[in-house]
């Protein structure tokens, strides 16, 4: 009922709004307003209060620039179970006066009314573990096979930030530290925030990855946490996504190319879809450019590997999604080359105007040859990530007739770093050169993607306002104003929005020999 505004027949809860008209529950679930942690939000000019039983069951005081007014009388007295039930059908708080026109009144039987009543007392009753008096705790997985030097530059990266917020943390406690006490109360918005450390575990995942779910349940029992931060890990997300998932833990912004792509699940953030979202930017863009196709099918030719099998099911997903037939799939065996005369019977038979070529470079040869057909393609796709730094080579008599998905911003932000680094803002350029790519470097790149993590939860944990709770992190953060993020450019948040990312760029690789990039879509799937 809370969540999704269903009963739990199934059916939908009825509601009637401020013109009278009955709506469906569905379209006024409480949490659309109040949001998943109940402690409610300022959208639009309207102020949802906090629903959660810690607020509705003591009186709501007066307080004045944050501090309470215990001498004044009280705004309104505690809610009861009674006048709770009342509020909800009827739109009236326990003084009798009637809510703001904005609050549907909901009809509701005796026995759901107790239920949902139920919910609301245990919701966000308690702080959520891996939160204590004196520290917050988070974790960052990492599995054991991960390059040294990539998994020491993002635990640098966390260990410079916490590090500095404890040891302000250290200074509040001192006994001559009156003036760093107010100083770190203004910079952290409250005092309990200010006298918190924040603790960082490193969960190292060994072995294959259907062991890892064993590992993380023994780490989370042993030490739990309050969300985990980052991360990386050979190969998919998934296992840490479906823990994060049954165990209600938060996961912001993991360093996949793999993510889990759900319509529906909540704990993790991704930046993006990584390869999914390139093939699903290749049939948007298709899809606006449809005389490309004369009527004509697509073909999408997929290697045996994770990338281009994410790739395929992002494009294939997203193309159907917009009408289309499923597009015709020739599989390549892992490891071994494509032959352009054994493909040719199928390109033949088919005539596709278009060919998704999901591979690594290796598939240039093929795409060379079937380009000096006269009655092959007319238009290839091919992935700029599975690329890698090969896509400079791409021999100019095919740039011409090559697309490239590119997943990055081409004006990136680099976060301010102890280095003095400066941010970029803006997603101006429509070129970029082969020394304007950002972040070329594994090690810089994992280290300005974290730093950037760390600066954005600095800020996550002041809008907190010393509620820890789980999903009230995640209700925080899909809050969030748009920014600039490395590699990504400018980012958007959404409660519930699952992927900040909303899309690439569409490239192609100009003449000569000191190609650039040339942006052709502008961000089409944003």
């Amino acid at each position: 009922m809370y969540r999704e505004g269903a009963l739990p027949s199934g059916a939908p809860l009825q509601a009637v709004v401020k013109t009278g008209s009955a709506v469906p529950g569905t379209i006024y679930a409480c949490a659309s307003c109040h949001l998943r942690s109940g402690l409610g939000a300022f959208a639009d000019g309207i102020y949802s209060p906090p629903v959660n039983g810690a607020k509705l069951f003591r009186s709501l005081p007066l307080v004045f620039k944050g501090i309470e007014q215990k001498s004044a009388p009280p705004l309104r007295p505690a809610y009861t179970e009674e006048s709770l039930v009342e509020a909800l059908r009827n739109g009236r708080d326990p003084n009798g006066r009637k809510m703001n026109e904005s609050m549907p009144q909901y009809h509701l039987e005796d026995g759901d009314a107790r239920t949902l009543v139920a919910y609301l007392k245990t919701l966000s009753a308690q702080f959520s573990p891996g939160v204590s008096d004196t520290a917050i705790r988070f974790a960052t997985v990492i599995s054991e096979d991960i390059r040294p030097e990539i998994r020491d530059a993002m635990l640098s990266a966390f260990n410079y930030t916490f590090g500095l917020k404890n040891r302000q943390v250290t200074v509040y406690n001192t006994p001559y530290g009156a003036k760093s006490r107010l100083m770190a109360e203004n910079m952290f918005a409250s005092r309990e925030l200010a006298t918190r450390n924040i603790l960082l575990s490193t969960w190292v995942l060994k072995g294959p990855p259907e062991t890892w779910r064993r590992q993380l349940e023994e780490y989370n029992r042993t030490e739990p946490v309050f969300a985990l931060l980052g991360g990386s890990v050979s190969g998919q997300w998934r296992p840490i996504h479906q823990f994060c998932e049954e165990n209600r833990i938060p996961c912001l912004f993991p360093n996949t190319d793999f993510p889990v792509i759900s319509d529906s699940d909540w704990y993790t953030l991704y930046l993006s879809k990584g390869y999914y979202q390139e093939g699903e930017t290749a049939a948007h863009y298709l899809n606006s450019n449809e005389g490309i196709l004369n009527e004509k099918p697509v073909v999408q030719i997929v290697r045996d590997s994770p990338e281009a099998k994410a790739l395929a099911e992002g494009f294939q997903q997203a193309w159907q999604e917009l009408g289309h037939q499923a597009p015709i799939t020739i599989s390549l065996p892992r490891g071994k080359a494509a032959d352009p005369e054994m493909l040719q019977s199928s390109l033949t038979t088919n005539k596709p105007a278009v060919l998704m070529v999901w591979d690594d470079a290796t598939s240039v040869r093929l795409v060379e040859s079937l380009s000096q057909r006269n009655d092959g393609p007319k238009r290839y796709f091919l992935s700029g990530r599975y690329f890698g730094e090969s896509l400079w080579n791409l021999p100019e008599s095919i740039r011409d007739v090559t697309l490239l998905t590119y997943p990055y911003s081409f004006s990136p932000y680099v976060p301010r770093t102890a280095m003095g680094q400066q941010p970029i803002p803006g997603d101006t350029k429509v070129r970029i050169k082969k020394g304007d790519i950002p972040l070329k470097d594994d090690v810089q790149k994992m280290a300005s993607l974290t730093t950037a993590l760390t600066q954005m939860l600095s800020g996550l944990l002041m809008d907190l306002k010393g509620n820890y709770y789980r999903d009230n992190l995640l209700d925080v953060t899909g809050m969030m104003a748009d920014q600039e993020y490395p590699l990504y450019g400018r980012i958007s948040f959404g409660v519930g929005k699952r992927y900040v990312a909303g899309g690439c760029a569409i490239v192609q690789l100009s003449k000569g020999a000191n190609p650039e990039l040339v942006n052709k879509s502008s961000q089409v799937s944003r």
